[in-house]
């Protein structure tokens, strides 16, 4: 595999077309008064650059057509699951809390404070893209877990959201908790999924770059805590119990994460 350095000015290529896109969002948000924008197309800010990645490897191994075939899956489908979901409903609460705090002048603070800070954060987690279709290793078992990996976990998260999807459509759910399906076992079935697939795309890159690439473990780590600490789970469930009671009942009972058996609601003796 190619070192570090050599890798750099490829790397900063796919830094170029990520601040494209995320430019072109922060602009259609000023005309929206919609920052949330940002999340339709955050997706692609981490899988565009797969594009410029595969382009400058030239490769048409396995490796790199299972990445490429995969990364773009991922991005594209996200990107139209949010778009669709979030059509029509305006600017998201979270973002608007963020508005609030910083104003005056959000329009211009937003340029850093959200659109270049999920810039710089999608180039990280963009790079075991960049290890796999660079690594020159043969393609062995490690890129096959880790193909298996990726897939489990893009299946996981689109099945998910196609159940959320599915749920919310029901006029008889409205107000009620979403546990069943995959929602059964685990309280955010897609943020699971999305780390497993990146964890997937990461021994793809260890397969491909051997010790060379271990550096990017920095992307799955990254993403796990987003999911997990910062945009994610904690964000979401912050208050949630306080504005929903019965998903305190779902708290209780199923795993925040980590698929597992749901736990039987204790009785007094």
């Amino acid at each position: 595999m190619p070192d570090f350095a050599s890798l750099l000015p490829v790397a900063l290529c796919g830094l170029a077309l990520i601040s494209l896109i995320a430019a072109g969002t922060w602009i259609a948000s000023l005309v929206r008064h919609d920052v949330s924008l940002v999340d339709r197309l955050w997706s692609l800010m981490i899988a565009g650059p797969a594009v410029v990645y595969a382009a400058q490897a030239s490769s048409t191994s396995p490796r790199a057509i299972a990445v490429l075939v995969l990364v773009l899956a991922w991005g594209l489908r996200l990107a139209a699951y949010i778009t669709w979901r979030n059509w029509g409903h305006g600017e998201d609460r979270r973002y608007q809390e963020i508005r609030a705090r910083n104003q005056p002048h959000f329009a211009f603070k937003s340029l850093y404070l959200v659109f270049a800070l999920q810039m710089v954060l999608a180039w990280i987690v963009s790079a075991p893209t960049l290890a796999a279709l660079a690594g020159d290793r043969a393609f062995g078992t490690l890129d096959v877990a880790g193909i298996v990996v990726a897939l489990v976990g893009f299946l996981f998260e689109a099945i998910g959201d196609a159940q959320m999807a599915a749920f919310r459509r029901e006029p008889s759910h409205k107000g009620q908790v979403m546990d069943r399906g995959l929602w059964r076992y685990t309280r955010h079935p897609n943020y699971f999924g999305e780390a497993c697939f990146w964890w997937g795309v990461w021994l793809i890159a260890l397969a491909a770059g051997g010790a060379a690439a271990i550096w990017t473990v920095l992307s799955p780590l990254l993403m796990t805590v987003l999911l997990l600490k910062v945009s994610g789970v904690a964000m979401l469930e912050k208050d949630i119990g306080e504005r929903r009671p019965a998903y305190r009942d779902y708290i209780a009972r199923t795993n925040a994460f980590i698929p597992g058996p749901p736990r039987r609601k204790e009785t007094s003796a």
